[in-house]
């Protein structure tokens, strides 16, 4: 069968099945060959590769994953798709179609079922107002996962690799960073979708590290401190946690700072995901 990332290709499949796009659904179809193999590349999918795919589409770049996997399974929950999907992906006996919303997919499951439980790669074209949800929910669930190689708003791209100091630096850079090692492998302009989206995208790589790069003695409590400096971004850090549910006295944050030499007037976007960590476990102790 022909490529879809050919754009008559992608064209005929719409009219012949009368696709209408869902705005809910965030659809936008990637038609651009060289932007399929660097996805592939990046990824780094082998014959050994069992891969999870969210949100197919009409199947664009499943063709190219089943290709260089040994086994795909595509999320997609837009019912309507699914009819497409078994057409254009007939030819592929590695791939299985799973109409149901990622969010409530048992992805631990999965992979136990499907890889034995070994570390399964990740690989999407993401809806752009749920990026944030889908890839901290795959992180959170523990799922053992190499990689997840996303097409994302490019903005949200900068957002997870950046450092502090920026005013792109906030809650899902330290999110990020603490679970994966972020790389920008490229920028996508509007014209390789159909529909063209209003914004530029960018393919980016979070490769799991095994451990994370901070040990602290409460992960719940890092992260609650880290969403409470960013809520009211503006405010210092000692007053972001003072607003916060977090329940611990305006001495207690002084102290903490104190002792790691830091100003109680600072903001949270000037520390590092190591002085969260600190602070963290600081916090901890005090308790």
């Amino acid at each position: 069968m022909e490529k879809l990332s050919n754009p008559k290709k992608t064209i005929e499949i719409i009219q012949k099945y009368g696709f209408d796009f869902q705005k809910r659904f965030g659809q936008n179809f990637l038609i651009d060959s060289h932007v399929l193999e660097k996805i592939i590349e990046a990824a780094n999918i082998t014959k050994d590769d069992f891969v999870l795919e969210i949100g197919p589409g009409i199947g664009t770049m499943t063709q190219y994953l089943a290709e260089h996997a040994r086994e795909v399974m595509a999320v997609e929950i837009d019912g309507n798709l699914i009819p497409i999907l078994e057409d254009t992906l007939s030819e592929y006996d590695n791939v299985s179609v799973l109409n149901q919303d990622i969010l409530k997919v048992d992805i631990g499951a999965i992979a136990k079922e499907k890889n034995d439980g070994k570390p399964i790669k990740v690989v999407a074209n993401l809806p752009y107002y749920i990026t944030t949800p889908i890839i901290m929910g795959l992180f959170e669930s523990k799922v053992p996962m190499d990689s997840i190689t996303v097409m994302v708003q490019k903005e949200v791209a900068s957002r997870m690799q950046v450092g502090p100091g920026t005013k792109e630096y906030g809650a899902l850079s330290l999110a990020v960073q603490y679970y994966a090692k972020p790389y920008i492998v490229a920028n996508v302009p509007p014209n390789c979708f159909m529909p063209r989206p209003k914004v530029g995208s960018a393919v980016i790589r979070l490769t799991k590290y095994q451990k994370p790069p901070v040990t602290v003695k409460d992960e719940k409590l890092l992260f609650q401190l880290i969403r409470a400096s960013f809520n009211q971004r503006r405010k210092t850090l000692q007053n972001g946690i003072n607003n916060s549910n977090l329940n611990f006295s305006k001495q207690q944050v002084v102290d903490a700072l104190d002792t790691m030499g830091i100003s109680p007037t600072i903001r949270g976007e000037a520390l590092t995901l190591e002085q969260f960590a600190r602070l963290s476990d600081l916090l901890y102790e005090s308790k």
